[in-house]
């Protein structure tokens, strides 16, 4: 018999949830998508040899079709993660030099950034209920389109307003 050669070439990735960490006041209050989100962001770290934390990037489009839920439920959770300190949003989404999109950049409180040595931040572990940590929330486009609305309506004359 010769060798299975059909999964050579798969790669699986590994990560683990500490125990103390999932222990803490801060795990048990976040929501169930945001405890399902937050070991596909561990996944995108590449581990201690080469430390890619604080550059981690997860659109809130590829986290709503690895978790299979609606985009506006992965930005929740995201949200959620951010407000109970596991993550701090270290770069903004942006336009990229090709015309392609860029995802905002995290770091895991839990690691420690590149560069450096010893336990992450821990945010998480300084949280307690009804003191969250500041979310950091994408802008709305300031040329989005406002759709009219009637603001008098007499028998003769209607006016329409826009809203900003």
């Amino acid at each position: 018999m010769g060798r299975d050669k059909r999964n050579e070439n798969k790669q699986e990735a590994v990560t683990a949830l500490r125990l103390s960490v999932m222990r803490t006041p801060a795990w048990r209050a976040l929501s169930p998508t945001a405890q399902a989100l937050y070991p596909w962001l561990k996944l995108e770290w590449r581990g201690a040899k080469f430390n890619n934390n604080g550059k981690l990037r997860l659109s809130t489009r590829q986290a709503a079709e690895r978790m299979g839920c609606a985009i506006n439920t992965a930005m929740r959770g995201f949200h959620d993660l951010q407000a109970k300190g596991f993550i701090i949003q270290t770069e903004g989404a942006c336009l990229g030099t090709e015309g392609m999109g860029k995802s905002p950049a995290y770091e895991l409180t839990e690691i420690m950034p590149a560069g450096q040595q010893g336990p992450g931040k821990q945010w998480f572990l300084n949280w307690s209920e009804g003191h969250d940590f500041p979310v950091k929330v994408a802008a709305t486009p300031a040329r989005a389109k406002t759709k009219p609305r009637r603001k008098f309506e007499d028998s003769t004359v209607v006016i329409l307003e826009t809203k900003r």
